[in-house]
């Protein structure tokens, strides 16, 4: 109890309340303290390693301490580290935004910048409804996927549906309504929820500005899955009705699916992609909204207070943030990473199919370097969840589940040693709740 790790851990719950967090459960679960970090392993004060299977909460792409973007950001910090983006620029921004234009969808013209995925989700909603507004129409509703999570700020919360989060704050969101996510990643499952949402916009289309989904991937929402065929789909219906699609690709960008985005896989072109998390490799905060040419001409006109889009946060577009990103997408571009990971992807999907003979597993989905483990027969006050975690961490993994769903989004740069750890200790301890449950 006279550990390094221990006095910090006493310092930090005087004062500091985490996100997404129970700080009662702090009264018996130690919270780790991180001293440093390099490649795929997080380092405590006591000397113990993590393998960092989550990415860091998705974000840290191609490992901690990274000698690339390490280099960018202290060159640049040299140079200018912050400047507003109103009525100024500056050569991180303008390359940025020139090298995201380029490999994003071809309809996605112009870059708006914000600072975090939450964020950008706001701006992309907010777009929206006001590009309607500025074309003599009013459409105050916004249309969603059932079990969608897109960020915590109340208009990202009201598009939501995992009622963890959104549950207590329901009078304060924004009008939304939501349609069936396909129930799993079957070509008739997305075809079943098509024919739900045509009818939806069918009837409503002429109130709703926009529909906005998390392509291919749930992240929030359990990791649920469902097939390509569903977005283009939505993409051809969003269009007969003239109604936005916005694509939420936060966590699903730069290579999470096997492709640089989710949306390659169906070949479509949303009104606005959200672009964040992997962005910068994990390193900073920054996101973007993409967006049209037709969208961006809706608000250029001589002033006009009520046309203009007043949308501004502090640090938008901050320079060391766009130097990580480019440095990011420099790794991308030098090195065989897409093709990489599908190589591990296909290694992890023949290494779990151990996990699948335990009798407390639903179900194992997969999409590129994300792999969902769903298990069966809990309760959520079991909270497994955490059982999980604790057990991980003794075996020096980072593991953190979404209630019943074990997961990985390990960095792209894991080898194949630690990818046969990574499921060997989730393999060991999900048996072990298997124990306890037979008991």
């Amino acid at each position: 109890m006279n550990s390094e790790n221990n006095r910090i851990m006493q310092r930090d719950l005087e004062v500091i309340w985490h996100p997404c967090t129970q700080m009662k459960d702090h009264e018996t679960l130690p919270l780790v303290p991180i001293k440093s970090a390099k490649g795929i392993y997080l380092y405590d004060f006591d000397g113990n390693k993590y393998i960092d299977t989550i990415s860091s909460w998705w974000v840290n792409l191609f490992g901690h301490a990274n000698e690339t973007i390490n280099e960018k950001i202290k060159a640049q910090l040299d140079t200018l580290e912050h400047v507003l983006l109103a009525g100024f620029t500056h050569e991180p921004a303008v390359e940025l935004a020139h090298k995201l234009v380029s490999i994003t969808p071809i309809a996605l013209k112009k870059v708006f910048y914000v600072d975090n995925g939450s964020s950008a989700v706001e701006a992309a909603l907010k777009m929206s409804y006001h590009y309607h507004l500025n074309q003599g129409r009013c459409k105050p509703i916004f249309l969603s996927l059932t079990n969608a999570y897109h960020g915590e700020t109340i208009g990202a919360l009201s598009v939501g549906d995992v009622a963890l989060y959104k549950k207590t704050y329901e009078p304060l969101l924004i009008s939304n309504m939501q349609v069936p996510v396909p129930k799993d990643q079957s070509k008739e499952a997305s075809k079943e929820a098509l024919c739900t949402l045509e009818n939806i916009l069918k009837e409503k289309s002429d109130e709703i500005a926009a529909f906005i989904l998390e392509p291919l991937i749930q992240g929030a929402g359990g990791m649920h899955m469902y097939h390509a065929d569903y977005l283009i789909g939505a993409r051809y219906l969003t269009q007969k009705y003239n109604v936005h699609l916005i694509a939420d690709e936060i966590m699903t960008g730069f290579g999470r699916t096997g492709l640089m985005f989710a949306c390659e896989h169906a070949n479509i072109s949303p009104d606005f992609m959200t672009l964040s998390k992997g962005l910068t490799g994990g390193y900073l905060p920054l996101s973007v909204v993409m967006t049209t040419e037709e969208v961006y001409q809706a608000f250029y006109c001589d002033y006009n207070e009520h046309k203009a889009f007043l949308h501004s946060h502090s640090y938008t577009g901050n320079p060391l943030a766009c130097v990580a990103a480019l440095a990011t997408l420099e790794i991308f571009e030098n090195n065989n990473i897409l093709e990489e990971n599908a190589a591990k992807a296909r290694y992890i999907k023949e290494k779990v199919e151990k996990i699948k003979s335990l009798q407390n597993v639903k179900e194992i989905r997969q999409q590129g370097m994300v792999t969902a483990i769903e298990l069966k027969g809990y309760e959520p006050k079991e909270r497994i969840g955490i059982h999980i975690y604790e057990y991980a961490l003794t075996q020096g993994v980072l593991l953190r589940p979404l209630g019943n769903v074990i997961y990985f989004m390990p960095p792209y740069i894991i080898e194949y040693e630690h990818i046969d750890k990574m499921i060997a200790v989730a393999y060991e301890g999900i048996s072990q709740l298997l124990s306890k449950k037979r008991e």
